[in-house]
């Protein structure tokens, strides 16, 4: 019995998060464990302190504030605000945070296959881009974790889907829409503004005939709204101070030989394994393959896309000493294009004449889930959670020994948030046993009541016990201090 195409696109479109749920079911009510804990207990705190302190999107509160106000304005926190208003509806409660990602990332897959579908005009190669992209492992791990790139890739994924709907129908709305998506995106994680030169591109660069008016009017209707993250990082990244995501390259202190090892790291280890997936590669060969062989390079549109890898290769060169080998949610804008190229491959092998072809694409299909779930499984391993265990296990424990709104110095904490998040305090912290009796005295002096600290090596100093008024708690290798300034 022969299946028709539309009940395999349904079929194939309930799939996709049937089967993820399935492999993320256990992750849903964990807390926040392992590679990349630090970028989720920030996003994540924030979050809560827009739900708990302040609800003005403006205002983007950290924890390890001291005792300002703890306003710390990077990407424009339109995800946290959001995640924040159905805190405030359900409240405090991590899963929220799981499923509104989760969400998120089945609208990026959603807007991945219309993407390819708008672009190649063809469902088959689309639901392969779309089930691939699914389980391209690192957005894989990174779809139920509180990441705002998780937002900006979901909105860049559309913002270019709409355009190139536009460019086939001709509808203002889509024009407007993919505006809408693409400034999204740029305000909610910067380097998703290079997706904009799509459209720049395609009007300014590689289409001839321009009708000035009708066309420059299109223009500043997409990019009408892009003056607000222009405005918001001409605004903000002034106050960055210490953080060298903005200065990239300029304060490389790695060497020559470093950097390549990054790049060839990166180009051998982390793009076949963690963002393609080991299954989706061959798809990804043979469409390179059939991209020359086929001369997809000669067609009017090609130019559009090699302008986007461009800037994305510069954007890579420019943040790769910041990138290295383990930040593969830097690398999320490569991902439309490396599942472009993916979905078109893996379509050029199913629609040959070969049955064994048509076999090998659907196994490769078929184990893609499989590869996914066990490049990352050990990512989601409580017993190695990426920081002291013990602020794990007795996180209630050390949230309710002090009052919430007392300020407290923390540490062995090299993130300055993790342990933040799992005490659910503010003020300060300290890293790598570095707390002397000048600091401390100090933070007391700024109102710093009690002393969460792991490290016998700072609390049974000497020159610190004098601060040290009683000890309240111990829990594991964590006991708190209540604190005093000696007489």
């Amino acid at each position: 019995m022969k299946i028709s195409f539309s009940k395999i696109k349904i079929f194939t479109l309930l799939a996709i998060p049937l089967v993820s749920i399935l492999l993320h079911w256990k992750v849903f009510q964990m807390d926040l464990v392992s590679i990349h804990v630090w970028r989720q207990s920030q996003t994540q705190s924030t979050i809560v302190n827009f739900y708990e302190e302040d609800f003005n999107l403006f205002n983007p509160r950290q924890n390890n504030r001291g005792a300002e106000d703890g306003i710390l304005r990077m990407e424009f926190p339109i995800m946290q605000w959001t995640f924040a208003s159905f805190y405030k509806i359900f409240g405090n409660h991590l899963i929220i945070s799981r499923l509104l990602s989760f969400l998120i990332g089945l609208c990026a897959v959603l807007g991945m296959f219309f993407l390819t579908k708008n672009i190649f005009q063809n469902e088959g190669m689309a639901l392969i881009s779309a089930w691939c992209f699914n389980f391209s492992p690192s957005f894989f791990y990174h779809t139920v974790n509180p990441m705002p790139d998780n937002f900006a890739l979901c909105c860049g994924i559309w913002g270019l889907s709409f355009f190139f709907l536009f460019i086939k129908k001709q509808k203002k709305a889509s024009l407007f829409l993919s505006g809408l998506f693409l400034s999204l995106a740029s305000l909610a994680k910067l380097p998703f503004i290079l997706f904009a030169s799509i459209p720049f591109a395609y009007q300014f660069i590689f289409r001839k005939k321009i009708n000035y008016i009708k066309n420059h009017f299109n223009f500043l209707l997409i990019y009408g709204l892009q003056i607000f993250p222009l405005l918001w990082y001409a605004w903000v990244i002034p106050t960055w101070a210490g953080n060298d995501v903005a200065k990239g390259m300029f304060v490389n202190e790695q060497s020559f030989a470093d950097l390549f090892w990054i790049i060839w790291g990166n180009v051998t280890s982390t793009l076949p394994e963690l963002l393609l997936n080991y299954a989706a590669v061959p798809f990804f060969v043979f469409g390179i393959y059939m991209f020359f062989k086929n001369k997809i390079y000669k067609k009017k549109i090609f130019p559009v896309f090699a302008f986007l890898l461009l800037l994305l290769s510069a954007y890579f060169l420019f943040e790769m000493n910041l990138i290295g080998l383990i930040h593969d949610y830097y690398l999320f804008p490569f991902l439309p294009l490396l599942f472009l190229m993916v979905g078109y491959g893996g379509f050029q092998i199913w629609k040959t004449n070969s049955k064994m072809a048509k076999y090998f694409v659907l196994i490769a299909l078929l184990i893609a889930p499989i590869t996914a779930h066990l490049r990352i499984a050990n990512r989601w391993n409580s017993e190695d959670v990426g920081f002291n265990k013990d602020f794990l296990i007795h996180k209630e424990n050390l949230q309710s020994a002090v009052p919430d709104d007392a300020l407290c110095i923390i540490g062995n904490d090299i993130s300055g948030h993790i342990l933040f998040y799992y005490t659910n305090k503010k003020g300060w912290r300290f890293q790598k046993d570095k707390l002397n009796e000048g600091m401390i005295q100090y933070f007391i002096k700024e109102g710093a009541e009690y002393l969460y600290s792991d490290s016998r090596n700072v609390d049974e100093n000497l020159k610190i016990q004098p601060f040290l008024e009683t000890k309240i708690m111990e829990q594991g290798s964590v006991s708190i201090f209540k604190l005093q300034l000696p007489e």
